[in-house]
């Protein structure tokens, strides 16, 4: 690793929603990022574009998660692109609605392919690429403790990404490497709102004391930390950021 090269960063999922709004932070931060997307590359290219125009380094990269030559991809187009991999953030994400019955297997395995075996193809890449003082970030969410119905397949897979944290974490022991998960309330992302009535946000808004929705940026600003010298002693933690929603 050439130590005079800008630190980089990799965000799946980071073309749209809370993924763009973290690369483009890591970004004003002073990361080159790389931007994975899985298949809106005009989005990517836009994102690209905006840390560009703010006078930040960055690519995009397709790829899907739970595809283990498209991750191998990611991180070699990072390397050979910005000469090292110092953070990641696994942001990629689907949220199919459906209850627990049994012709709904499909969305199952759809939500379990990106969302958890996304996470830990590309925790293990990470796990493979990054040196001393590298930052593993995984994005779970605070709907864990609601129980909601027909959010099973959604809390299963985000449940199943904190129990790989903490894994990782201790796998690897003496590496100076952190791995923690930031888990966002209701967040004001294209995800969230889709398919929920104006009543419905509305009322999902109150359920927290400061009784709002989130916004992108804020996840970004817990990614931040966790991404920069003031989180190197926060590891194998599940960051709730979600204005006391859970």
């Amino acid at each position: 690793m050439n130590s005079n090269q800008a630190k980089s960063a990799i965000v799946t999922g980071g073309s749209r929603g809370i993924g763009q709004a973290i690369a483009m932070r890591l970004a004003a931060d002073g990361f080159a990022v790389t931007v994975n997307y899985a298949g809106n590359a005009a989005k990517a290219q836009e994102t690209v574009a905006a840390i560009e125009a703010a006078g930040g380094k960055a690519i995009a990269v397709q790829g899907d998660v739970g595809n283990p030559q498209d991750v191998a991809h990611l991180f070699a187009a990072t390397r050979d692109a910005f000469g090292r991999v110092d953070v990641v953030v696994n942001s990629a994400g689907v949220m199919p609605m459906t209850n627990i019955v049994q012709n709904n297997l499909d969305i199952f395995d759809k939500v379990i392919a990106t969302n958890l075996r996304g996470a830990f193809v590309v925790m293990a890449q990470a796990a493979q690429h990054l040196e001393k003082d590298g930052r593993i970030i995984a994005l779970s969410s605070s709907v864990l403790a609601k129980s909601f119905p027909a959010y099973g397949p959604y809390i299963a897979s985000k449940a199943g990404v904190e129990g790989l944290v903490h894994v990782l974490a201790n796998e690897l022991r003496g590496r100076d490497i952190t791995v923690n998960a930031i888990a966002p309330g209701p967040v004001a992302t294209e995800l969230f709102f889709d398919g929920k009535s104006d009543d419905q946000v509305t009322q999902i808004a109150k359920m927290a004391p400061l009784e709002r929705i989130g916004t992108p940026e804020e996840i970004a600003a817990a990614v931040s930390f966790l991404a920069g010298p003031d989180g190197r002693w926060v590891n194998s933690q599940v960051i709730r950021v979600n204005g006391g929603f859970a």
